[in-house]
């Protein structure tokens, strides 16, 4: 009510309240069609009609069933996550949180339950917020969906997985999650929404979803605000 609105990204002056300025929002690598189906992730050429599957998703069928995104991992997304992540900027999760359901307006028509991707206890001490459960609750504010931000635990303290190949970022979230007993009635044969800020190699999303599958999830979904091409991974 005292100042004027203000770029999220960058803090410049901007016509709207929780928007981006111009020249960030041109810097925001939106993903739209045509991409992968099963990762999400953009083609550079429009290959034609019908259900497109990239190379990596046929060579290596991830755990969930489908992933999508609000942008490509770099610039302002980059920096818009950095800043929820890492420098307390909590504000930003709304905002992010509405460009993520819009993006996965076609998961959420066909999810039942939104789960965020856990922290492991320590870490969650040490950062004093989870930023997926802060997205995984705007997302489902902004879709009118349940939200159990206890339906899965992380019950092993991984190394940070920056920096590891593919094959080490899996071997290093094996047996990771964990969906409690108590849980295991409330996810029971639904469709569930994993939802996370950044999809990478996709190792974490299947440690997820593998734990939820088992915990007895009919299917799993992975939404993010923003994931690396399948060219950089």
């Amino acid at each position: 009510m005292v100042y004027p609105p203000t770029c999220i990204a960058c803090g410049q002056a901007t016509a709207q309240p929780h928007a981006l300025c111009p020249p960030c929002w041109s810097g925001l690598r939106l993903i739209e069609r045509p991409f992968c189906e099963r990762l999400g992730t953009p083609f550079a050429l429009d290959l034609g009609v019908g259900t497109l599957l990239s190379p990596r998703a046929i060579a290596e069928p991830p755990v969930f069933q489908r992933a999508r995104a609000v942008a490509l991992y770099d610039g302002t997304a980059q920096d818009l996550v950095h800043r929820l992540k890492y420098g307390d900027r909590l504000d930003l999760g709304r905002p992010m949180a509405r460009m993520m359901a819009s993006a996965g307006a076609e998961l959420i028509a066909d999810a039942d339950l939104i789960v965020p991707v856990p922290l492991h206890a320590l870490r969650l001490w040490r950062r004093r917020f989870n930023q997926a459960a802060l997205l995984a609750r705007g997302v489902a504010k902004a879709s009118s969906l349940p939200c159990d931000v206890r339906a899965l635990a992380r019950v092993k303290r991984t190394r940070p997985q920056v920096g590891l190949t593919r094959a080490q970022r899996a071997e290093n979230l094996q047996g990771a999650f964990r969906v409690p007993e108590a849980a295991k009635p409330r996810i029971a044969g639904r469709r569930v929404l994993l939802v996370d800020d950044v999809a990478t190699t996709g190792s974490t999303g299947n440690a997820a979803s593998r734990a939820l599958m088992r915990g007895g999830a009919r299917q799993v979904d992975l939404l993010t605000f923003a994931t690396v091409s399948a060219e950089t991974t």
